[in-house]
């Protein structure tokens, strides 16, 4: 599998400080998306997802699925998944991830937003399974999406269209520093999946 720009290693820090973002732009052409977008919306083991707020249980119209090495445990808004084993398209879409990157990933985290009445809200990804400061590759497929973070003491904000086929990089201490969310829009009509690749502390 070939990626469609061979100089998006280049790209510069999205984040003007207290972390690093880069944005590599679509690393797959748009017929190659197409057809990794099709097979992920067919083949993927979609579930609403569930969060617990203010002891309530709450149903997601955005659909969720947790993928990895191994049946990894991954808690977050007070409920616990088991990753699925790959596919064979994820285990090609994280081999290309991670030669784009430089980095290494055992799980994946997959959401599905059918259009922008769903996203997500301001957070951080700092949940104690994951490597702390480990790299998040988050790949997206479909509608274009704005993408935004916000430093948590200054307040700045920085936002990126996520387009598709595209590929988006947090690493060092993003996490701690910066939190992130994707927007809602009225204007988007069209699904997104995204694929966010990561790092599951391996049980002792």
């Amino acid at each position: 599998m070939r990626h469609s720009n061979t100089e998006t290693h280049f790209q510069t820090n999205l984040l003007p400080r207290d972390g690093q973002v880069r944005y590599y732009g679509q690393i797959l052409p748009d017929k190659q998306s197409d057809y990794f977008f099709n097979q992920l919306m067919a083949q993927i083991e979609w579930r609403n997802d569930e969060a617990i707020m203010f002891g309530k249980k709450i149903i997601t119209k955005r659909k969720v699925a947790w993928y990895g090495d191994l049946p990894f445990k991954y808690t977050y808004s007070k409920t616990t998944k088991l990753a699925l084993p790959w596919t064979k398209d994820l285990l090609k879409l994280k081999e290309l991830t991670e030669e784009i990157s430089g980095e290494s990933y055992n799980s994946c985290l997959l959401n599905l937003y059918h259009d922008g009445n769903e996203g997500m809200a301001w957070h951080s990804d700092g949940e104690k399974e994951l490597k702390k400061n480990g790299a998040i590759a988050s790949l997206s497929f479909g509608a274009t999406r704005k993408f935004a973070f916000k430093h948590k003491l200054s307040k700045e904000v920085v936002a990126v269209h996520l387009e598709h086929g595209s590929l988006l990089v947090m690493k060092e201490q993003t996490q701690t520093h910066w939190l992130h969310r994707l927007p809602l829009s009225k204007r988007i009509y069209y699904p997104r999946i995204n694929l966010t690749f990561r790092t599951i502390n391996s049980p002792k």
